[in-house]
């Protein structure tokens, strides 16, 4: 089969398509025929070097985001039938220790996430555990399907499990047009939240208004003030950060007497100072929102596939266009997802 291999660390003359042996299933796997693959942040990062998943290792196949269509399964799957169609839940664990027998395979151990330590969906084929393929409606395309698995899952938790937001809460999303946040404001404003936006150009602000949100600010600009403006001098009751270093005070100003902050990303940086007192006097939560779980998986799909909410796509490239696509991926300049078709 084709795939798009990494061979290398650097820029996208690293990823190249070479012919590489189609994979079997395991007794418990599917083979699905890849239909779409999101590129991830993750996808860029460790094609630049170092990899950043444990286990990583060079020649590989990046793409965690995929959906696609059975083509062959194991001996022992009976959930799945040759010509499902699927979208993958990219995280697997061992399946036996306490993590993973609570739903929480993001913390296991010997966690393998397809297409970031293990070979992805940048190929015609790719092989995974039966339980991790979900089903897709009819009325759902593949290519929205493809665009869901991790930005719309961590969204979910940090919203809805972590953050708890609910209706009348005012949430600021911080980086309002990267993929987590399109999927943030959507399910924020289902829960009845207004939501204010806060990005980088007008144009993601733009992107941010047609997904609902109540006001749109310029990060690069004092937001703390027109937040309390917004609130009637009270404060955001929640603040999603998936930014880090670059947002890290400035969500702690928006905050209310005991609002939370989920933090979810560092993006810009991993290491920030802050005041214990300004913390403990207002009584502000910091919530640190980690890897989804199965539930959260299966509930963002639930949610999602009933409708009223959308995925944006900013670009779709077959293998031949990989090289300038990436560039894009690259100049973090793209409103939405970027489909790779094999």
């Amino acid at each position: 089969m084709r795939a798009l291999v990494q061979t290398a660390f650097g820029g996208p003359e690293a990823v190249a398509v070479q012919r590489v042996p189609e994979p079997e299933p395991g007794p418990h796997d599917v083979v699905v025929r890849v239909a779409a693959c999101a590129l991830n942040r993750l996808d860029l990062l460790q094609r630049r070097g170092p990899g950043m998943l444990p286990g990583f290792s060079l020649p590989h196949i990046a793409g965690m985001d995929i959906a696609g269509h059975v083509v062959a399964t194991g001996a022992s799957v009976t959930s799945r039938a040759v010509g499902d169609r699927v979208v993958i839940d990219p995280t697997v664990g061992c399946g036996s220790c306490a993590h993973c027998l609570a739903g929480e395979r993001g913390h296991c151990a010997a966690l393998r996430v397809i297409g970031g330590n293990a070979p992805g969906g940048y190929a015609e084929f790719v092989a995974v555990p039966a339980d991790l393929a979900h089903p897709v409606p009819e009325h759902v395309g593949l290519d929205e399907a493809a665009a869901l698995p991790t930005p719309w899952s961590t969204a979910w938790q940090a919203t809805y499990r972590v953050g708890e937001v609910g209706p009348d809460d005012c949430v600021v999303v911080q980086a309002a047009a990267s993929s987590v946040s399109i999927a943030a404001i959507q399910l924020a404003k289902q829960a009845g939240a207004r939501v204010v936006a806060v990005a980088s150009t007008d144009e993601k602000l733009a992107a941010a208004a047609g997904l609902g949100a109540d006001l749109l600010l310029r990060g690069d600009a004092p937001i703390s003030g027109p937040v309390r403006d917004f609130t009637g001098g009270r404060g955001a009751d929640v603040v999603l950060d998936h930014v880090g270093a670059a947002t890290w005070q400035r969500s702690l100003d928006c905050l209310r007497i005991g609002g939370r902050l989920v933090m979810f990303g560092n993006t810009t940086g991993d290491e920030v100072s802050l005041s214990l007192a300004n913390v403990y006097h207002r009584g502000l939560r910091l919530l640190g929102s980690g890897a989804y779980t199965a539930d959260d998986f299966s509930l963002m799909l639930d949610t999602y596939f009933s409708g009223g909410l959308r995925t944006l796509v900013a670009a779709e490239c077959g293998f031949e266009e990989l090289h300038p696509t990436f560039g894009r991926g690259d100049s973090r300049s793209l409103v939405g997802r970027v489909l790779v078709r094999p």
